[in-house]
């Protein structure tokens, strides 16, 4: 395995779509990938995967059917594997994203305008 140092806001800065995760690192048979949110997000869940979800800038929220968690700048939040949720950012929000490889964003959702082509690296 290559070192490779990984400056967030240079790869934050070289894109622009909401909704499309890059993928900027590997470990452990995990990816790190780098989002950005604006909107709603639709309804989902990774029945295989646990996802973590790291605010780098702006707020956020996760939203499950029985409560809803705010998330500011430096706050991370673990959503189990097989729990609903869907995300939403009022004003775009950067996130950085810990879940194993090959996760897809919408679990087993298909929605033409949100579900991002997998294996994109910046």
């Amino acid at each position: 395995m290559e070192l490779v140092k990984v400056n967030l806001a240079e790869k934050f800065a070289a894109f622009s779509q909401h909704w499309r995760p890059k993928i900027v690192g590997e470990l452990n048979g995990q990816e790190v990938k780098l989002v950005k949110f604006q909107g709603e997000f639709v309804w989902h869940q990774h029945a295989e995967a646990d996802e973590l979800f790291l605010v780098w800038r702006g707020r956020m929220r996760v939203e499950f059917r029985d409560r809803v968690v705010e998330l500011d700048p430096g706050e991370f939040l673990v959503v189990p594997r097989g729990t609903e949720h869907r995300t939403v950012a009022e004003e775009e929000c950067e996130v950085v994203l810990f879940e194993p490889a090959a996760t897809r964003n919408t679990g087993a959702v298909t929605d033409p305008a949100l579900t991002a082509p997998g294996g994109v690296r910046i």
